[in-house]
């Protein structure tokens, strides 16, 4: 579970879907008896699908990877991890203060099943490739490749889908300071040259006209 305060407690599913669809290399932690006998963490690049009003997630693990035999072991959690930032208590109008962190993260859980269709995960790849793709000026294509290379990266991966139940949005965006407190945090994320600053500093804004 993540500890909530109500302040930074985020429901509406429209924005936990997008945030997911937004940061989608997520982080697959599973518990099972294989492997090493406990936890286990893989980054996954995920695709989001919503079928019949349900969400679900869909991805591959390397064959040697020992979290492929705990997959269908227990709930497993993804964490999609979106933009934080280093909050200084000189940004605020009165103190006295300490330094914080803000950021937003959505966690998913759900019963994964392992996929051996070789078509199911062909056309996985095929699209996971074509959404990264689009934004190269020559796109590398999947089909264009010898049949036998192909084959070849197939026999050595694992599909897998996990059918979220439940999901958990924190988004710490300093809910908690006094209203003249928030731009002053915004206008110093922004002054920094970092993407992650000027992530926050964005949400901080959609926020403020939520």
């Amino acid at each position: 579970m993540v500890y909530l305060p109500p302040h930074f407690t985020e429901t509406r599913e429209a924005v936990l879907f997008d945030h997911i669809e937004r940061h989608d290399f997520g982080l697959l932690v599973t518990q099972g008896a294989h492997g090493a006998g406990g936890m286990i963490a893989s980054q996954v690049p995920f695709l989001v699908e919503r079928r019949d009003e349900k969400l679900y997630l869909l991805g591959h693990l390397a064959r040697p990877n020992p979290q492929c035999g705990d997959l269908e072991t227990g709930e497993a959690l993804a964490i999609f991890q979106g933009p934080h930032a280093y909050i200084s208590p000189s940004w605020y109008s009165a103190g006295p203060a300490v330094p914080t962190w803000n950021y937003a993260s959505v966690h998913a859980y759900g019963a994964a099943r392992v996929i051996a269709d070789r078509e199911w995960l062909s056309d996985l790849l095929r699209r996971l490739s074509e959404r990264h793709e689009a934004r190269e000026a020559t796109p590398w294509r999947m089909q264009d490749q010898p049949e036998a290379f192909l084959s070849g990266m197939l026999n050595g991966i694992v599909g897998f889908e996990i059918a979220v139940t439940r999901l958990e949005g924190k988004f710490k965006l300093s809910q908690n300071r006094p209203a003249t407190d928030r731009p002053r945090i915004v206008a110093a994320l922004e002054a920094r040259d970092d993407a992650d600053s000027h992530g926050v500093a964005e949400l901080m804004r959609e926020r403020e006209g939520a």
